[in-house]
């Protein structure tokens, strides 16, 4: 098992390119499983997840092949079960469901760990696939979905926190197949349902309203093959872009959305921080005296639930006093325990994080605990003095392609080593 030591103060600098979207990639390589013609998908990062859904797509029985960021799924034919051995490592793995679903009338797929209806829960899917005419059993940790066929229907999306993206992704991909019309409304506008809506209508899918709380899906009977470019991933964008202001000298982002990015600038820039922005990149230059700031997740296009770590870390040394709430997953705090041991001075108070900006971190040995909070505790040890320690690091190669390495090119002092 590896972990990462970021030896603190050195400053960064420079441009680096960002990579394409985990969370647009996993639900479309799942989509491929829609036909049986071959789809090639550009621009698919070298991560972890990524590595899981291609091993759960072979499972079902597609050919993959992979070069570079390219990869071509062939699934001429495909089993409808995936077992808990090949789906235990991944949420995101029950975005096959739909698909398989949509072309199979039935599925069957295990629970991931630590995802169990009532708990990030999947009921919302389960919702859509019903009032598509499902029936669904939930048993030994299975969940199957069956059906005679799918019919168009009128559904309804929003949860108790908001939209659910993964849920809009898999009830969009089973109801492409669906004989009639299906309207999804509260469905999730995020950037990445854009993206996949964007792959599904360029496979024969008839979808409009992708990017608005309203979808419209016209059923067809069968989709074709198809090529596609994943978007860039706006998580680790912003990623950078706080890197850049919590240790930057002028970090520039580049192979960037801009407008997906709009409510992480804005926060910046109430911080203090100048963005600069083009085209396709994104530069966030330097500032003597950061400001402290008010700041609420909030689905797209609000501020990300998953960018609320790093901009703890981030305000943690900002002067003054902030105030975080998470509105999406309430008690997605646990980075601010590791950020403490490190010097952050931080209360919760329920959903809300009050965050006393202090003038230096110290370097500590602390454990990530989950994708983005590692990601923040790599970035308050840029800032802090000494060696941070961040142990159980596999979380972060889920998500961010070779973060440690594009961090090196910008110029801090970071080392991959084994435990």
């Amino acid at each position: 098992m590896d972990k990462i030591l970021v030896h603190g103060g050195n400053g960064l600098a420079g441009s680096i390119k960002i990579s394409g979207s985990k969370n647009s990639a996993l639900p479309i390589l799942a989509a491929t499983l829609l036909t049986r013609e071959p789809c090639t998908i550009h621009r698919v990062p070298d991560l972890s997840d990524t590595h899981y859904m291609l091993q759960i797509l072979m499972h079902l029985g597609a050919q993959v092949e992979r070069a570079s960021g390219t990869v071509t799924v062939t699934a001429e034919k495909t089993d409808s079960v995936a077992p808990y051995d090949v789906v235990r490592k991944m949420r995101a793995s029950v975005c096959v469901l739909g698909p398989l679903l949509g072309r199979c009338k039935e599925a069957t797929v295990a629970l991931p760990g630590g995802c169990v209806i009532g708990d990030r829960p999947i009921d919302l899917h389960l919702k859509g696939f019903e009032a598509l005419g499902a029936a669904m059993r939930v048993q030994g940790g299975d969940v199957k979905v069956f059906a005679p066929k799918l019919n168009g229907a009128v559904i309804n999306l929003r949860g108790k926190f908001g939209p659910t993206v993964l849920g809009t992704d898999n009830v969009m991909m089973a109801a492409v197949l669906a004989e009639g019309t299906t309207v999804i409304e509260g469905a999730a506008a995020e950037p990445e349902v854009c993206d996949l809506a964007d792959f599904l209508n360029k496979m024969g899918a008839k979808i409009e309203g992708a990017g608005t709380r309203r979808l419209i899906i016209e059923g067809v009977k069968e989709l074709h093959g198809a090529e596609h470019d994943i978007i860039p991933d706006r998580i680790e964008a912003g990623t950078f872009l706080v890197a850049g202001a919590i240790a930057g000298k002028g970090v520039t982002i580049n192979r960037a959305e801009p407008q997906h990015l709009t409510a992480i600038t804005n926060a910046l820039t109430g911080c203090g921080f100048k963005i600069e922005a083009k085209k396709n990149s994104l530069t966030v230059l330097p500032n003597g005296v950061a400001k402290p700031l008010e700041l609420e997740t909030e689905p797209y296009p609000g501020f990300p639930t998953d960018m609320q770590a790093q901009m703890c870390a981030l305000l943690s040394t900002t002067d003054g006093i902030s105030v975080v709430t998470e509105n999406v997953f309430p008690q997605r705090y646990m980075h601010v325990a590791e950020l403490k041991r490190m010097g952050a001075n931080m209360q919760l108070e329920g959903s809300t994080a009050v965050i006393q900006g202090v003038h230096r971190l110290t370097g500590a040995p602390v454990m990530a605990s989950d994708l983005r909070a590692s990601a923040a505790l790599v970035l308050a040890g840029l800032k802090a003095e000494g060696i941070t320690e961040v142990s159980r690091v596999y979380h972060i190669d889920r998500g961010y392609e070779h973060l440690d390495e594009k961090l090196s090119e910008l110029g801090a002092h970071i080392e991959r080593v084994k435990e």
